[in-house]
């Protein structure tokens, strides 16, 4: 023992959620933390999240390339996840109410959106109705489960 005083489990239990908070999204960092270590922890998760969001969205991640990290790290600084399934779904419909999504990109979010509903809140949920999306270069049919994809001649 050093001499100094343990802190309390109250204590403690709070500098950790504050801590927590800084590397998930985006608290200040807690007094007593050094900014510059917290700041390498906080990319290194940003970072990590990326790569699992990219498992579960691969073509939005394809379709962004070099633009994809750096992307979803000034998306993702003050939102702690919902999970990486959410936390693309959610990206993807952020980009594409700014600016269309890459193709590939754009069917990918019309295939979802055509078999789950999903208000951006609560948890996905299998469609039991049938569903129409719009999609790069035609339409995304979802009718009793299957999802069709229609293109448009001369689209793929």
């Amino acid at each position: 023992m050093t001499g100094a005083a343990e802190p309390s489990r109250p204590d403690l239990a709070t500098r950790q959620a504050e801590l927590v908070a800084t590397l998930v999204s985006g608290a200040p960092v807690p007094a007593g933390f050094d900014p510059r270590l917290v700041a390498v922890a906080r990319t290194a998760l940003l970072r990590k999240r990326a790569g699992d969001v990219a498992r579960h969205w691969p073509l939005l991640a394809a379709g962004l390339g070099d633009r994809w990290l750096p992307t979803f790290a000034q998306w993702a600084a003050t939102r702690p996840t919902q999970g990486s399934l959410r936390d693309g779904w959610d990206l993807a419909r952020t980009l594409a109410a700014d600016a269309p999504l890459p193709g590939p990109a754009a069917e990918e979010l019309a295939v979802r959106e055509a078999g789950w509903s999903y208000d951006g809140s609560n948890a996905p949920r299998r469609r039991r109705l049938p569903v129409v999306r719009r999609a790069d270069g035609g339409i995304v049919v979802q009718v009793a489960g299957r999802i069709r994809i229609l293109r448009r001649p001369g689209h793929g």
